[in-house]
């Protein structure tokens, strides 16, 4: 074990998963195949609906942020993680540098699934209650700014947050997590941390009130107009689309919540690590299913897609 109070050591320990030698090789195997699982249908999805032009709708596109965002976060946790289950804990070492960078990178995939999915609901209640002018609203343009506003957003309030940690001198080393997060540098030091907690809530506060009140808006609307139609075409098309986006944001919601309120109680460590490695594996899982399960489209494009690649090996 490192020596605990190291000033400003910029060689810091990730305490990692503590498994037992029974345990190790399923663990590894566990991750390495959830994080190639990962890989596959997200990279997958992504490159269907870029290479079939049926799929160039604003619904399709802003979805490929989601994917995009899924490989990020599992890329940048997962293979250091594997790594380190083979490695003695003394030598599960990190540059404070990497570390930052790491927990960066976490936070802004974190906080970009959530302004992600808000732009989603916005296109979602374009297209159910204002159906006439939804090609003249959601251009490639609108687009464009509205991906660009939802990692703006998120890489302007992560820099802050990350920014008030970064401030702090260090007197500890160990990382008491799987992967290095905003919570685990700023336990590094010995100052005070108040406005580093003041900020992380309200920050958190913020997304999750944003994100559930844009949500709660937009599928209020939509539920008005679902109930004062008799069109069963398009109730049936927006109970589709809406169900597949609430499940998905309430997946993330869920394992989001979970990880934030463990980092409040340190006896639950263990429940803590299992947490934030489920809130990167299972929504960057599911998210492809649900929207391939849902989506006629989605499941038209891949079945032409392997038709057509039979014909050529044929």
């Amino acid at each position: 074990m490192m020596e605990n109070y190291t000033y400003n050591s910029y060689t810091l320990q990730l305490e990692g998963l503590n498994t037992s030698k029974d345990s190790l090789y399923p663990a590894f195997l566990f991750l390495f195949f959830s994080y190639l699982f990962i890989m596959i249908i997200n990279v997958g999805i992504t490159i269907l609906i870029f290479m079939n032009k049926n799929l160039h709708q604003p619904m399709y596109l802003l979805y490929c942020n989601l994917p995009l965002n899924d490989i990020l976060a599992n890329s940048i946790v997962v293979p250091r993680l594997l790594i380190d289950l083979m490695r003695p804990p003394s030598e599960r070492l990190i540059s404070y540098y990497q570390c930052v960078v790491q927990a960066y990178i976490a936070h802004l995939v974190g906080t970009t699934s959530h302004t992600v999915l808000m732009i989603m609901a916005y296109d979602r209640y374009v297209a159910i209650c204002n159906p006439l002018h939804y090609a003249s609203i959601m251009t490639n343009k609108m687009v464009i700014k509205l991906t660009v506003c939802a990692w703006g957003v998120a890489f302007v309030l992560v820099g802050i947050l990350l920014g008030l940690t970064i401030r702090l001198s260090r007197c500890r080393t160990l990382i008491t997590n799987p992967y290095c997060d905003n919570a685990s540098l700023f336990k590094l030091s010995c100052e005070s941390v108040v406005i580093n907690n003041i900020y992380g809530i309200t920050f958190t506060v913020a997304v999750y009130v944003g994100s559930i009140g844009a949500i709660i808006l937009s599928y209020t609307n939509i539920a008005v107009v679902c109930l004062t139609s008799k069109n069963k075409s398009l109730n049936s098309k927006a109970l589709k689309t809406c169900s597949t986006h609430l499940v998905v944001y309430l997946i993330m919601t869920f394992s989001g919540m979970t990880l934030i309120t463990l980092h409040r109680f340190p006896q639950y460590s263990e429940y803590r690590k299992l947490s934030a490695l489920l809130f990167r594996i299972v929504p960057g899982s599911l998210n492809p299913i649900i929207y391939g399960v849902q989506s006629k489209d989605l499941q038209k494009a891949l079945l032409k897609f392997c038709v057509s690649k039979k014909v050529l090996a044929s």
